[in-house]
């Protein structure tokens, strides 16, 4: 029957409305600092994106719901997941609905999901477990009504790590997914 999956998608929806008026700005979830940081993340983007005073979470509000055009790539374009895990942390749903709101506003538009993981596991685990998660993302956005050509998956692994260094906060910023564009 084809009503669990629009029961799912209006649950998701009434979340992420729920989450989006209760969302902070942060300045460390910015995808771009982080590649900046290495210098060897490939097209981490065309803009920055960061830095912009006075601006909500996906940019700068006129006079509105508080909601970014969908002409503008939203700041926001990394989520991070939890340990040994590919599902999308319900405080991240937010974001990546402002990602599908733009790619479905810009259908020339095309972003590749970058999957990464902190530096546990065997490498061969880590490429399937980015792999995992940038799936996930993709899953997410298509639901949304994201085109698939519009979107391509890449796993990095362990190897492009955000933060270097050992300890929770370190691998907690490298189990993500960069929003290319």
């Amino acid at each position: 029957m084809q009503l669990k999956p629009l029961v799912r998608s209006l649950a998701v929806a009434l979340s992420v409305l729920a989450v989006a008026g209760c969302s902070s700005t942060g300045g460390t979830q910015d995808g771009d600092a982080y590649g900046s940081q290495s210098g060897s993340t490939a097209g981490a983007g065309t803009g920055s994106g960061v830095g912009t005073s006075g601006t909500g979470q996906y940019g700068s509000t006129s006079g509105g719901a508080g909601q970014q055009a969908d002409s503008r790539i939203p700041e926001v374009r990394t989520i991070y997941f939890d340990y040994d895990r590919d599902s999308i942390k319900s405080e991240y749903e937010s974001v990546v609905m402002a990602h599908a709101r733009y790619l479905q506003s810009n259908p020339n538009a095309r972003v590749t999901l970058q999957g990464h993981t902190d530096e546990r596991g065997t490498r061969e685990y880590n490429m399937a477990l980015g792999e995992r998660r940038a799936r996930a993302v993709q899953r997410f956005l298509n639901i949304q009504g994201v085109s698939p050509s519009q979107m391509s998956v890449v796993s990095y692994g362990e190897e492009r790590p955000a933060v270097n260094g050992q300890g929770e906060s370190a691998y907690s910023q490298n189990r993500r997914v960069v929003f290319s564009y």
